[in-house]
Formats: C-alpha cells, sequence, structure tokens
C-alpha cells in the first residue's frame, strides 16, 4: 500500500495539474513496483512560499529577485 506524499510551493497549480500529478505517481507505483492503484495513496501538500526555504532564502524572496533582475 504505498502512500506518495508530494510538497510543492502553492504558486497557482491547477486542479488538471494536480490530477496529472496523482495519476502519474500511480502509474509509476504500478509500472514500477506492480502495485495496485486502488491501494496506492497520493497526497499533495501545497506551501507557502513563504514557508519554503532555499539556502538562506524564502521562495517568495528568490522569485521576486528573479522578477526584478529579469
Amino acid at each position: 500500500m504505498p502512500y506518495i506524499n508530494v510538497k510543492i510551493t502553492d504558486e497557482s497549480v491547477t486542479n488538471e495539474q494536480k490530477k496529472a500529478i496523482i495519476k502519474g505517481c500511480t502509474q509509476l507505483m504500478v509500472e514500477v513496483l506492480n502495485k495496485n492503484p486502488a491501494t496506492t495513496f497520493v497526497v499533495i501538500d501545497e506551501i507557502n512560499t513563504d514557508n519554503w526555504g532555499i539556502g538562506f532564502d524564502q521562495v517568495t524572496e528568490l522569485r521576486k529577485q528573479a522578477l526584478t533582475s529579469e
């Protein structure tokens, strides 16, 4: 009974994209581990960019910096 936890930043991910993530993760378990999709659980956690850090910075700040350097 696989449990897959996907963590992504909360940046306008559409319902269709979430469906594709769930389908893709489930299909991977079927193909690689021969798992039953009916007992494969996929949970998507959307994390606010203020709560996600890379190095010393919040992703929110890194996104702002990227916009100003374009």
